[in-house]
C-alpha cells in the first residue's frame, strides 16, 4: 500500500509533456494539472453533476501516467490505452471503476470532466503565453474543438 501511494504521489515530479515539447519554463506537473481541474470543477460543476464523482474523476483520471508518461498526440500511442489500464489495475484497483468512468465518457459527469481536461489545458496555455510570452495558440485551439459547453469554451474563447 505505501510503496503504491508513494509511486501515485510521484506525478508531483512528472511534468506535462506538451509544454515541455514547447519550451515552456517551469512547465506544470501532471498532478498540477488534475489539481487545476478539481478547482476548475468546484467553480464550473453543474448543480445536477454528483460532485464527488467529479471530483474523484478529476483527481483519478491521470494516475497511470506516473507510470505510462505523459503522452501526447506526437508520441506513439499505439498502446497507451493498454498500458493505462495495466497500471490503474496495479496502482490503484480501488480506483479502477472511476478511471475506466472517465476513459469511456459517457456518464455525464465523465463528459464534464473530459471537458475540464481542456479547459484547463487551454487556460494553463493561456497563463504560459501571457507571463512567457509563447505562442501556445495550438494548446487553446485544440481545447476549443473539444469543448462542446459554450460556458467553458467562453472562458479559452
Amino acid at each position: 500500500m505505501r510503496e503504491s501511494l508513494l509511486e501515485i504521489l510521484g506525478l508531483k515530479d512528472v511534468v506535462r509533456a506538451g509544454w515541455v515539447r514547447n519550451d515552456v519554463d517551469n512547465p506544470e506537473s501532471v498532478a498540477a494539472h488534475s489539481w487545476g481541474m478539481a478547482i476548475l470543477a468546484l467553480k464550473l460543476a453543474p448543480k445536477e453533476l454528483e460532485l464527488s464523482k467529479v471530483l474523484s474523476l478529476c483527481l483519478v483520471h491521470d494516475i497511470p501516467e506516473v507510470r505510462v508518461g505523459d503522452l501526447t498526440p506526437h508520441d506513439d500511442c499505439s498502446s497507451k490505452s493498454e498500458d493505462e489500464l495495466q497500471a490503474m489495475k496495479e496502482l490503484a484497483p480501488e480506483w479502477l471503476a472511476l478511471f475506466q468512468e472517465y476513459e469511456l465518457g459517457e456518464t455525464e459527469e465523465a463528459k464534464f470532466v473530459k471537458q475540464l481536461d481542456k479547459l484547463d489545458m487551454g487556460l494553463q496555455a493561456m497563463i504560459y503565453e501571457f507571463k512567457q510570452g509563447l505562442d501556445l495558440s495550438e494548446f487553446r485551439s485544440s481545447a476549443l474543438s473539444k469543448i462542446t459547453n459554450l460556458e467553458l469554451s467562453s472562458l479559452i474563447d
